[in-house]
């Protein structure tokens, strides 16, 4: 093996053993001797190295704007590097956080002092507080959309609260879409999942009135001619000729199968469609926030949604 194959291999070794740990302790459950042990190697030979690439006496990252998945923020925790995440809006300033004594991974933690939330019948994060705005100057219609006789600020995201109080943002109320089944999807919280596969760049789950989530993904292209490559496939050098390979939707699609398999039944992606081109500003279809704007994508690829539905 190559000295870089080796270095490799330690890394994708040691991450592994981070992660676990890492999510042991965050559930609060016993973490092995032999799994201490590989841990402190782990950290002798990469995550020390992390550290020290980022000053050395980092206390934490305070994290938001998109929620990092559980599995980016184990590799952080593992390698001894907090990630704090926190939600707030520019109506609401700073709502709550993870504290360094109290983290929790998933979550966007708990409310400051003299800010309260609740959830709304529907999921939706209601907020109440000194820290919520009075109203939109000279829009009067606007306030009353998100204001509530009683304080309570409409915050527009879904979400949840744990019995210890944290809160958990699952996805933005109008993202949601409902099957024909009558379940509700949250796509946010599907694509977060499907991004921690390896093949997948960007994705933009869809199915609103259909039987079963779909995905439209814009993959890792050299992973994914890596994995074709060691299963003994030919690999086209064109991606369009690529994007509609068997060989490669099956590849991505046992990924993510895999990946999105602790998900109730109606919640699991199905069927998947490879794009060749990544959504962008430019082409309207992502804000300048880099959020997706899912009408303008169902809009652009509704051909090739109805072909994934068809069974094509």
């Amino acid at each position: 093996m190559s000295a870089g194959g080796l270095k490799s291999k330690i890394f994708v070794s040691s991450l592994a053993v981070g992660q676990r740990v890492a999510e042991l302790e965050d559930k609060n459950q016993r973490v092995p001797i032999s799994l201490r042990a590989k841990h402190a190697i782990a950290d002798l030979l990469v995550f020390t190295k992390w550290r020290e690439g980022i000053g050395g006496r980092l206390r934490y990252f305070v994290s938001g704007g998109a929620p990092l998945s559980p599995t980016l923020s184990y590799s952080f925790l593992g390698a001894g590097i907090r990630i704090l995440q926190g939600y707030g809006m520019t109506e609401t300033c700073i709502v709550c956080a993870n504290r360094p004594e109290d983290n929790c991974v998933g979550s966007i933690g708990k409310p400051f002092a003299n800010i309260e939330i609740k959830i709304a019948s529907d999921g939706e994060i209601l907020v109440r507080g000194g820290n919520v705005m009075r109203g939109y100057y000279g829009h009067p219609e606007a306030t009353a959309a998100v204001m509530h006789n009683d304080g309570w600020f409409a915050t527009g995201d879904v979400g949840h609260i744990d019995d210890a109080g944290h809160l958990f943002l699952t996805d933005r109320k109008k993202d949601l879409f409902k099957l024909s089944n009558g379940k509700y999807i949250a796509p946010q919280q599907i694509e977060s999942l499907l991004k921690q596969s390896e093949f997948v760049s960007q994705v933009v789950v869809v199915g609103s009135s259909r039987k079963y989530p779909a995905a439209l993904i814009v993959p890792d292209w050299e992973s994914l001619k890596d994995a074709l490559r060691a299963a003994g496939e030919e690999v086209p050098a064109a991606h369009e000729v690529l994007s509609r390979l068997p060989a490669a939707i099956k590849i991505i699609q046992k990924d993510i199968t895999m990946i999105t398999a602790h998900l109730a039944d109606y919640e699991r992606v199905r069927r998947i469609a490879l794009l060749v081109d990544e959504f962008s500003i430019e082409k309207g279809e992502m804000t300048p926030t880099l959020k997706v704007k899912r009408p303008v994508v169902d809009r652009e690829y509704g051909e090739l949604i109805d072909e994934m539905y068809r069974g094509a």
